[in-house]
């Protein structure tokens, strides 16, 4: 019952609809009392011939009209809590929506997402069931079985319905037992399915290198297992859900024998009549639904609370970054400062960042760059708060970050990310994800500065054509192009590129950084790039490397330097210069 007492705040909030329900359920199972009673009287008539036919047609018109009240009264409960569960089904999927929308990336560090996937797919389900199917079970059972053993009790013998009731309290034993073991091999079960749910979903988004890799068959053979496992949890939950009815009934079925055989000698002695024994034999089959819905409440509730304590786990992990109580949310457009800044990753034992220092006016443009591992793209997510800083390291327009409300400072930024994600919609829906509203000479106008207008006239249906989940049915440039006419399309006051024209040939490289001088005049713009040539023209340039900076300056004052930077730049222009030679000469 404790998953009930959790729920109350959903039960508290359509009080109403809950509580004309159970009233309705109250009152059917009023009426059902009366059949019984009104056949046990018919009996005794035709046993004494007192029985004529205006009796019996009353007796035949009151069951007909029983009925039918009955069957519009199940309506209306059917309606009222059936219909209470799936608003709770909405409410909680909106919530668990919503809060996964606010987590930071430490949290999908730490969650599977195929964890994930179950919760929203099994467990809310089943609390949804408990909502439905576990208040009718409890309410019904519970009205029916005291209504029913008082109507035994007081009108027919109470000696009669104390013997037959004998083997009940092994019932209550067999539930409580079998519900203890449901509970825990249920929430075994669902950790299971989240753990396939997981491997199907890193096996779809990887078919291609496991393709590449000819690793299908061993593929095959490690879901095999993961799913053979998920089997045999389920299976230990379907033994113990399949022993509540045989129990059941069994223990039903005792209580039918002592009823009849006990039953019949009363009749014998004349301590009750044969209408008496008719009656309580129905009053003792309208047990049998409340018993079989106390042990498949049991069921329901038992899944119910495994689902509930997954669900709420889920619910009990906070976003690391929040909104301070005094942030502000009023945030100009101006410089970026960063003193001896810091930072260590959950977990990690080394520092991803250390003693960064930078200072950046409005309307500049800074590169970032260093060697794989050294933090740029590190310093690209402190830039957009997605993780907790030490105070007074990180300020824009001289207000620390942590002071400044989170929509409102990312309401200045546009990011274009390593791992360009597109949704399975058209390239035109793609590129105005962040300003649906956007005209289609906009959309047009940000392509033509990332540089896949003249791309789209190849495409079957144009800017229209659809790129397929994860952008699949395009090019890794063109995934990248995208991602920039994204970000362009917002015209934003602060943009940050992660090292975003890798995947793009040195011209259409230098076409797009000659768009943003231009169309970018007076905003800022950050790039991290491992190609050199896309941060030549920065207002600064800082190299990292092990999270510190080892260079700074222009193009100019770190090609003199003679360190990292230069020594990598003539590298990479002497590549750029035999890759030339080698089209020259094949073309």
């Amino acid at each position: 019952m404790d998953t009930l007492r959790q729920l109350g705040w959903f039960f508290r909030k359509y009080w109403k609809r809950y509580s004309f329900g159970i009233l309705i359920l109250f009152t059917i199972d009023l009426l059902m009392l009366w059949p019984p009673r009104l056949i046990g009287e018919t009996v005794d008539r035709m046993r004494t011939s007192a029985l004529d036919s205006h009796s019996l047609g009353m007796a035949v018109a009151t069951l007909a009209g029983l009925g039918v009240l009955m069957y519009g009264l199940r309506f209306l409960w059917r309606y009222l809590l059936y219909g209470g569960s799936l608003a709770l089904g909405v409410t909680l999927r909106r919530r668990l929506f919503g809060h996964l929308t606010r987590m930071t990336p430490s949290f999908y560090q730490r969650r599977r997402t195929g964890d994930l996937m179950a919760v929203a797919t099994n467990d809310i389900p089943a609390i949804e069931m408990t909502a439905g199917d576990g208040v009718l079970t409890l309410a019904d059972s519970l009205f029916m079985t005291i209504l029913t053993f008082s109507t035994m009790l007081i009108a027919i013998d109470w000696k009669l319905t104390l013997a037959a009731l004998l083997p009940m309290p092994f019932l209550a034993w067999a539930t409580a037992f079998y519900g203890k073991l449901l509970h825990e091999r249920f929430y075994a079960a669902q950790e299971a399915f989240g753990r396939m749910n997981d491997y199907v979903q890193e096996s779809v988004s990887g078919v291609r290198v496991l393709r590449s890799f000819v690793q299908e068959r061993h593929d095959v053979e490690a879901f095999r297992r993961v799913s053979e496992e998920t089997l045999q949890r389920n299976v230990g939950v379907a033994r113990i859900d399949a022993l509540f009815e045989p129990t059941i009934t069994v223990i039903i079925g005792f209580s039918f024998l002592i009823g009849l055989g006990y039953g019949s000698l009363l009749v014998f002695h004349s301590q009750i009549s044969l209408g008496d024994l008719v009656a309580f034999n129905m009053y003792l089959g309208l047990l049998i639904w409340p018993m079989f819905a106390f042990g498949w409440m049991i069921n329901i509730i038992q899944r119910g609370g495994a689902s509930l304590k997954r669900l709420q786990e889920l619910f009990a992990e906070q976003p690391e970054v929040t909104d301070s109580a005094d942030a502000d949310g009023d945030l100009a457009a101006g410089g970026i400062r960063a003193e001896k800044l810091t930072f260590v990753y959950p977990g990690a034992e080394r520092p991803a960042l250390q003693d960064v220092s930078f200072s950046l006016r409005r309307g500049e443009t800074l590169g970032v760059v260093g060697r794989t591992g050294s933090g740029k793209s590190t310093l690209c997510r402190l830039l957009l708060h997605q993780y907790p800083l030490e105070q007074n390291r990180l300020f824009f327009t001289e207000k620390p970050i942590e002071s400044i409300k989170l929509a409102a400072l990312r309401g200045l930024l546009a990011y274009v990310p390593q791992e360009h994600l597109l949704f399975s919609r058209s390239i035109r829906e793609n590129v105005a994800f962040g300003k649906p509203d956007a005209t289609d000479e906009e959309v047009w106008q940000a392509l033509r500065q990332a540089e896949l207008a003249s791309d789209i006239a190849y495409l079957p249906d144009g800017i229209q054509t659809l790129v397929g989940e994860k952008g699949v049915m395009i090019s890794g440039g063109q995934k990248q192009r995208i991602s920039i006419a994204r970000a362009l399309l917002l015209n934003p006051e602060i943009l940050i590129m992660d090292d975003s024209l890798s995947a793009v040939d040195a011209r259409t490289e230098e076409r797009i950084l000659g768009h943003l001088r231009e169309t970018r005049a007076g905003k800022t713009t950050i790039i991290t790039a491992h190609r050199l040539s896309a941060v030549e023209h920065a207002d600064q340039i800082i190299v990292l490397d092990e999270g510190r900076i080892v260079e700074r300056g222009t193009h100019d004052d770190l090609m003199r330097l003679g360190g990292w930077y230069a020594q990598q730049y003539r590298r990479q222009q002497m590549e750029d210069q035999v890759s030339e030679w080698k089209r020259g000469v094949g073309g």
